[in-house]
């Protein structure tokens, strides 16, 4: 019997590739979950690094009135990249990071589900963001905000082309984000290790749960209302062209349908780390696990009903404004209950203070001072008020970054030494949190009085005499000190990158399954699965006599630390970067159907999008070894 081989032109990659060229072919072709999460990770911090320029730029053309540091077009456009990229480029990439190496090791895997789509999915994140970063070398990056409001993002009134960009580059990224969304999806219900029923789950995977549901369901209704601006734009169609016979408003009930959502797509995984690090610094188990795992889905199934709270000032009538008003102000109810079981953790705990349990503790402080703003914007009348001012602006921005960013590199010191095998400066670390603390105090919190002064979000620049003179200065003063908090921190990556691999399998004395095997991991992650008894199943090998029952004691380095295992792991593949390629290339040629090169462009991203898929289809997991073929 004959088996159908699809032909190929490049020869599968293999592992032992050596040499820069090899090595790079090696980090392309790779389908390890561990090294996509890196290349995430190091992508969308590149990203911070420009969303943060961008974000410099913005404060230092706000720090005094009449400014002339920005043109109010490129000022536009600098707002809107910077929602843009920080949004999509860093907070989701960088929570992605986190899904694809800890996912795997707290569930007792060897990798995800589906290797290669993993590949795929982060492939298409980097052409999505490198092509919506294009339009600043085309002569005009996006200009209508991150919502892009139509009618101010269609064509008659904004015909350049960097609405397109935004368009397109925002398409791509949802397909990688749906792409990861499936897969993390069937990873968690069917790679768990023997044992481990759902709630014995860590609760990091519980909230990469929930935040993978609303990827899956929240991103098809994005990509429906791009569809329709692309076609309103690029075929002149009228869905949001209100002289046609379109609706304007329609556009904003599609994005912030998917919006709301959104904002919990990026928190949730901030409040799934904080859950692991308190109980490890605390030595104490997540107090109220049920509570916890429970309101983080009532989040995420609130988060439906809630987007019309961005529409209070539109005119949608009493009626429909006092139901989002009551929704609104319920979403508050589960987050409560998450921060009461978190203080509940630590309270009456052995804590042990290091930079990620600072990062954890400011989370929630910073947090709790945005829900409180939150809370304001429920109630129509004081939303009224504070809509499109500074109030706002300061609202969004301690959820995002004060809840997100801080949570995010509360992570990162916490897995760090499980990534590399080294741990963090300590020293360098608390200075990291410290100067980004204030400094992100000193640039927000005055925008909360700015706001209610009356200060309008999204203007260029503004006159004298108007009393903002001072607060904009100060936070212009606190931009640049998170900026030096920053610069700390890539000090010390750079600083523990020269330093031994001394941080040793379990250095916080943790409690979950990753920390049972050797820092960094072996490419195959366990040599034998792991059965799961308790939640926090490491904890109690360690410490068999606080278990409910009989268990062994072991060690980190007794459990799963055997390197001289043979496992038979997916083989690397370059399907996935190809098709990633094609797709953006066929969205790419959509910028400009008048120019015959587009066509010639969408010929070969379909000719490559058929080559990559068939290959994809027939290629095996992994080839036949000789002895295979002997045998």
């Amino acid at each position: 019997m004959t088996t159908l081989k699809y032909p190929t032109f490049i020869p599968r990659p293999k592992e032992e590739y050596s040499g820069f060229l090899g090595t790079i072919w090696s980090w392309i072709t790779t389908v390890d979950h561990k090294k996509i999460g890196t290349l995430y990770g190091i992508t969308a911090f590149i990203w911070f690094l420009v969303g943060g320029i961008e974000a410099l730029l913005i404060r230092l053309q706000l720090y005094a009135p009449e400014a002339k540091v920005l043109s109010p077009e490129v000022y536009n456009q600098v707002f809107t990249m910077h929602g843009t990229t920080m949004i999509f480029l860093v907070v989701m990439p960088l929570s992605a990071a986190f899904f694809n190496w800890i996912v795997p090791l707290q569930l007792g895997a060897r990798d995800v589900a589906f290797p290669r789509l993993n590949a795929f999915s982060y492939w298409t994140f980097l052409f999505g963001g490198i092509l919506l970063n294009l339009s600043w070398i085309f002569g005009e990056a996006p200009n209508a905000g991150w919502f892009a409001y139509a009618p101010n993002s269609s064509f008659p009134y904004n015909p350049g082309y960097g609405v397109t960009f935004w368009i397109i580059g925002l398409q791509a990224l949802g397909v990688a984000s749906l792409a990861a969304g499936f897969n993390f999806l069937a990873t968690i219900i069917n790679l768990r290790a023997p044992g481990m029923t759902f709630f014995k789950l860590p609760v990091f995977i519980w909230m990469t749960a929930v935040v993978n549901v609303l990827i899956v369901l929240a991103f098809p209704i994005i990509t429906v209302a791009l569809l329709q601006l692309m076609f309103d734009r690029q075929f002149g169609t009228n869905f949001f062209n209100a002289v046609q016979g379109g609706d304007p408003v329609m556009w904003q009930h599609l994005f912030w349908f998917f919006g709301h959502p959104e904002v919990y797509i990026l928190i949730l995984p901030a409040m799934g780390i904080v859950s692991e690090v308190l109980p490890t610094f605390s030595k104490k188990p997540l107090f109220g696990y049920s509570f916890i795992v429970f309101s983080g889905i009532g989040i995420g199934f609130l988060g439906w009903f809630v987007w019309s709270h961005h529409m209070f000032t539109v005119g949608l009538g009493p009626a429909a404004n006092s139901a989002f008003a009551i929704s609104t102000m319920l979403i508050a109810v589960p987050t409560g209950v998450k921060i009461f079981n978190w203080i509940a953790t630590l309270w009456g705990g052995s804590i042990r203070i290091n930079s990620s349990l600072l990062f954890s503790v400011g989370f929630i402080a910073m947090f709790v001072i945005g829900g409180l703003s939150g809370v304001t914007h429920a109630s129509p009348p004081s939303d009224a008020q504070q809509q499109d001012t500074y109030y706002v602006v300061a609202h969004f921005h301690y959820v995002l970054f004060g809840g997100a960013i801080l949570g995010l590199f509360s992570g990162i010191y916490f897995w760090w030494p499980k990534m590399t095998g080294r741990i963090l400066n300590e020293k360098l670390g608390v200075a990291h949190f410290l100067v980004t603390l204030i400094g992100f105090n000193v640039t927000f919190f005055p925008m909360h009085w700015l706001g209610m002064d009356g200060m309008p979000r999204r203007v260029f620049t503004y006159p004298e005499g108007m009393g903002w003179d001072l607060s904009n200065l100060i936070s212009t003063i606190g931009a640049f000190s998170i900026a030096l908090g920053t610069l700390i921190f890539i000090f010390n990556v750079f600083f523990s990158t020269r330093g031994p691999k001394n941080a040793g399998n379990d250095p916080w004395d943790a409690r979950t399954l990753e920390w049972t095997i050797s820092s960094p991991p072996p490419h195959y992650n366990f040599a034998e699965i792991p059965e799961v008894k308790y939640r926090d199943d490491f904890w109690f090998k360690k410490y068999p006599e606080l278990a409910h029952g009989e268990v062994s004691g072991a060690s980190a380095s007794e459990v799963n630390n055997d390197d001289d295992h043979h496992v038979e792991m997916p083989d690397l593949s370059y399907y996935p970067f190809f098709l990633s390629l094609s797709i953006v290339l066929i969205l790419g040629s959509l910028l400009d159907l008048s120019w015959n090169g587009s066509w010639y462009i969408a010929g070969v991203g379909i000719l490559m999008f058929v080559w990559s898929l068939l290959g994809w289809s027939f290629e095996p997991v992994n080839e036949e070894t000789s002895n295979q073929k002997d045998h």
